[in-house]
Order: structure tokens, then C-alpha cells, then sequence
């Protein structure tokens, strides 16, 4: 009788854990940052806060808060550009990233909110007032805590911010929706695609924010625009502002209206090209100056 060769079976490598597979996103995503990047998790009354840090440790330190849903990874490319600072990146707690909140002590209110980056900047900047920079709700969180802590920022970079000088636009808000009842993967690279184009379709970053899809969902804290009217003519700070052009969530020149109006001292600039959510990368260069400006 002829022999057969018995089969061959094999077990199936097994898929990494949605935890996992952001991890991986993560390191990877922050391994293409310019440099060494330095890590420590900072605690805070809301938990312990994720920073990244890149720059010589003696150099003019700069914070910068990403925006919703995003993590510190996306400032790689301003980091790069920001020569001659130390760029200390932070993951929003409650957000995707490596910042885990503390049990029991949910961040609810604007004032929470301001209490946590207070304790962070006790840590980073514990001497003089610091460069604040954020992008979208990062931004939204900055111009909050300038309004309510005088003194305590120098130099204010709002980068596309959402809700600070224009409302979001309905169809963004609709087109947002299905993101935020039920992420996946598809979805998130479908609306940014739809938001952004080919801007700034940075691979490894896409592949990160995809990966956020199965990150715990935590109720962002939500609420007015801020005060701002206290910080115009203030001649121990400087605020600028730079807005996407091509942005779909707000209507990039009547923010800029806005903000002319309200703050008559500050930079404000319309970058035409720019789309909202690829922002920290596609206008980098532009950021990082505005950092460093004198």
C-alpha cells in the first residue's frame, strides 16, 4: 500500500491583545522621534502622567498637550524641529496613552483639569512662567488654564484649537459621531481620510490612532470656551495663534476674526494649506518657531 505522509498541523500565532497592539503602536510611533527621547511617569492627584522628553536637559523647556484621542506622539516632528528646547510631550490622562488615572479621582471639570497640569508643571517647570503649547483640545485645555492661572504661562501656542474661538461645524460633529459611539479601526482611518486627505498621512501615526479604537473610553471633560478677555494687553505674556486652513471642525477665518477681536496683541495666522487633525505635523516648522519666537 502506498504511505501517506501524515499532516502537518500548526497552531496559529495568536494576535496581540488590543492593549498590546497599542503599546507597540506607541514605542514604535515615539522610536522615530529625532534623538533620544526620555520617559517618566509624573504623579499628579489624578493619577500618574506620562511625559515624553526630547532636547538638551538644560535648554528653555516648552509643554505641549495633544489634542482628543490623539497621544504626545504626535509632537515627534515639532520636537525635531524645536532645536535649542526641551519638549516635554504629555499624554492627556484619561486619553489614549500611557497617563493611568487615579481610581477614585476622575478628572470631571475644567478645574480638575487645571489642578492636574498645575501638579505636572510643578514638576517640569518649577521655576518662572512656561511655554504652553497644545493642539485642538490640547489647545482647549491650555487657553483654559492660562485664564485662570495669571503668571503662570509666559507664552501661549494654540495650535487649530477647537471650541476657544468657533464652534465645531455640524457636519464634522456628525461625521464624528460614529467614532465616538463605537470606534474601530476603519472608522477612525475613514474619517481621517475624509477630514485630511493625504495630509500628513503619516503611517505609523495612523497605524497608532487606529489602535486608540480599543483604548478604555473615559468622558472627556466638556464646556464653555474660555474666558480669554483678562489676557489681552498683558505685557508678561505673549499668545499665538495658528489655524489650519483646510480645517473641517471650525471655520478657520472667522476663529481668526475671533481671535484678532478678543486678543488685538496676539500672533494670529492662517495656515492655507493645513488640515486640522495632521496639524502638529504638516505645520511643524511653524509651531516649533512660534515656541521660540522672542
Amino acid at each position: 500500500m502506498p504511505q501517506t505522509s501524515p499532516t502537518s498541523t500548526s497552531t496559529p500565532t495568536p494576535l496581540p491583545s488590543p492593549a498590546a497592539a497599542f503599546r507597540e503602536a506607541y514605542e514604535e510611533a515615539l522610536g522615530r522621534w529625532p534623538g533620544p527621547v526620555d520617559t517618566a511617569d509624573l504623579p499628579t492627584p489624578y493619577g500618574s502622567t506620562r511625559v515624553n522628553s526630547s532636547g538638551p536637559a538644560g535648554a528653555p523647556p516648552v509643554v505641549l498637550l495633544p489634542g482628543g484621542g490623539a497621544t504626545s506622539a504626535v509632537w515627534g516632528a515639532v520636537a525635531g524641529a524645536a532645536g535649542g528646547h526641551r519638549v516635554h510631550a504629555v499624554d492627556l490622562v484619561g486619553e489614549p496613552g500611557l497617563s493611568t488615572p487615579a481610581p477614585g479621582r476622575p478628572i470631571r471639570t475644567v478645574g480638575d483639569l487645571c489642578g492636574w497640569l498645575d501638579a505636572l508643571l510643578d514638576v517640569l517647570v518649577p521655576d518662572g512662567p512656561v511655554v504652553l503649547g497644545g493642539h485642538s483640545y490640547g489647545a482647549w485645555i491650555a487657553a483654559h488654564h492660562t485664564a485662570r492661572r495669571p503668571g503662570r504661562v509666559g507664552r501661549l501656542v494654540l495650535a487649530d484649537p477647537t471650541l476657544v474661538f468657533a464652534g465645531l461645524r455640524p457636519r464634522y460633529v456628525l461625521r464624528a459621531l460614529p467614532l465616538l459611539v463605537r470606534p474601530t479601526p476603519g472608522r477612525i482611518r475613514s474619517f481621517l481620510a475624509w477630514e485630511g486627505g493625504a495630509d500628513g498621512a503619516d503611517p505609523g501615526l495612523l497605524r497608532l490612532q487606529g489602535s486608540a479604537a480599543g483604548f478604555p473610553a473615559v468622558r472627556p471633560v466638556t464646556g464653555p470656551r474660555p474666558d480669554l478677555s483678562g489676557l489681552a494687553g498683558r505685557p508678561d505674556l505673549r499668545i499665538d495663534v495658528l489655524l489650519a486652513g483646510r480645517a473641517r471642525c471650525h471655520d478657520a477665518a472667522r476663529a481668526a476674526r475671533t481671535a484678532r477681536g478678543l486678543l488685538p496683541d496676539a500672533h494670529v495666522e492662517v495656515l492655507p494649506g493645513a488640515s486640522h487633525h495632521a496639524f502638529p505635523l504638516t505645520a511643524a516648522d511653524r509651531i516649533a518657531a512660534r515656541l521660540g519666537a522672542s
